[in-house]
């Protein structure tokens, strides 16, 4: 177990906003917020919870509340591996929010990752099964399936497995195998199937999930199907990581990290910066964006909440207005302010504007990009505003003669 050490000297003007993504289930929020009262309470200066989507406050809301106390914020996110929420959502989030808040310096710092505190906390919750299920690891052949929620990004699901290579080395498990809710692949059931052809005494099932929500539940009654199916074998579920305290260490860490720029990331295996196979499509910080300002429309609303807990209202489209500098010498503020101004007098638009960092064109601009079409208009005058939202985002009509380029997904 580590603890943070915190600097000799008092911290002052400094506050932290502790990101978590955000759920309908208002139970999974407030996990969200009690953890960010015990961070608190261990750094011992102002810690806010802020939500990526589906939860209030957003994270701009909450840095502007945060910056009326401090000048400083120190952003720490509560996601558990490095996917497109951790290298393309909250970056372009907070992008936004520095591009209208000079006044605020703010540090990000990275996700949860792979800690040895949260080894040693899914060693507890296995242990805690083994006691349900009357099995010592020991004397008795014992198999773990770390199933994690899964993921289209390779750093994200490559994590995982080392995570539980971590938990098997040092201890006396017969095997530690990985596999995924959805996703990708192997998925629990398949996971399950090829573990028993080993004859184990017992295989204990970790969900490695935050939340006690939807998808763990799954995972309890997909073992508990598979326990009955395979008497010879004893299975059993534990729990999600849940507000363990262990959490808080690796938290503060997280802080420590990003308040002295001394933040890593996986960029050796990062889809969107080298060629990965089977990933190449992905390749670029534009295409990052586009995963960034799509991720809502991608996820229809539904009826069907409960089974799909993920589903949430989206904007029909996202239009992104680059206002770096060349950009916004040009005029691009002028053209975000139309644009937004005729969104509100129309009543067929349904679209969310918002400004944006550099879009690569520099010399090209104002750049608008409109998502998730994957137009993006060139030159753009304040004075094509009015067409822009008349013609493509009221009725879905292309003005050709302002095509930049496409960029579809």
């Amino acid at each position: 177990m580590t603890e943070t050490i915190l600097p000799t000297t008092a911290i002052e003007d400094e506050a932290v906003l502790l990101i978590g993504h955000g759920s309908r289930r208002e139970r999974s929020n407030e996990q969200v917020r009690s953890l960010a009262a015990g961070l608190e309470q261990r750094l011992g200066i102002p810690v806010d919870a802020g939500f990526l989507e589906l939860a209030a406050p957003a994270i701009s809301e909450a840095i502007a509340g945060l910056a009326s106390a401090v000048s400083t914020i120190t952003v720490v996110q509560l996601s558990l591996f490095a996917a497109s929420h951790v290298k393309a959502d909250v970056p372009l989030a907070i992008e936004q929010v520095r591009a209208e808040r000079s006044d605020v310096t703010i540090h990000v710092g990275s996700h949860l990752g792979i800690h040895p505190a949260i080894v040693d906390l899914l060693d507890e919750r296995a242990s805690a099964v083994e006691s349900t299920l009357g099995v010592d690891r020991d004397t008795d052949t014992v198999t773990v399936v770390l199933c994690a929620r899964g993921s289209s990004d390779p750093d994200a699901n490559g994590d995982a497995k080392k995570l539980a290579r971590l938990l098997y080395e040092g201890r006396a498990f017969d095997r530690v195998e990985t596999c995924f809710v959805g996703v990708t692949e192997p998925q629990l059931t398949d996971a399950l199937h090829a573990t028993v052809k080993h004859r184990p005494d017992a295989v204990i099932v970790l969900p490695y999930m935050l939340g006690d929500g939807v998808l763990t539940q799954r995972v309890r009654d997909w073992t508990a199907d598979f326990d009955e199916t395979y008497p010879y074998v004893t299975v059993g579920a534990g729990d999600p990581l849940g507000t363990d305290s262990r959490l808080l260490d690796v938290l503060g860490d997280r802080w420590q990290e990003a308040r002295t720029d001394s933040v890593q990331m996986s960029c050796d295996t990062c889809k969107y910066k080298v060629e990965l196979d089977g990933h190449t499509e992905d390749i670029g910080g534009a295409r990052a964006m586009l995963r960034a300002l799509t991720h809502q429309a991608e996820h229809a609303d539904r009826d069907d909440v409960d089974e799909q807990p993920h589903a949430h209202d989206a904007p029909e489209k996202h239009v992104a207005v680059c206002t770096n500098q060349t950009c916004a010498a040009d005029g691009a503020p002028a053209v975000l302010e139309r644009l937004r101004q005729h969104a509100r007098d129309s009543e067929a638009c349904d679209a969310r504007i918002t400004r944006s960092s550099c879009l690569g064109r520099c010399g090209d601009g104002p750049m608008v990009a409109v998502y998730p079409d994957g137009v993006w208009y060139g030159d753009v005058d304040a004075a094509d505003a009015e067409r822009i939202v008349s013609s493509h985002l009221d009725r879905d009509r292309i003005v050709s003669e302002l095509v930049d380029q496409t960029l579809t997904s």
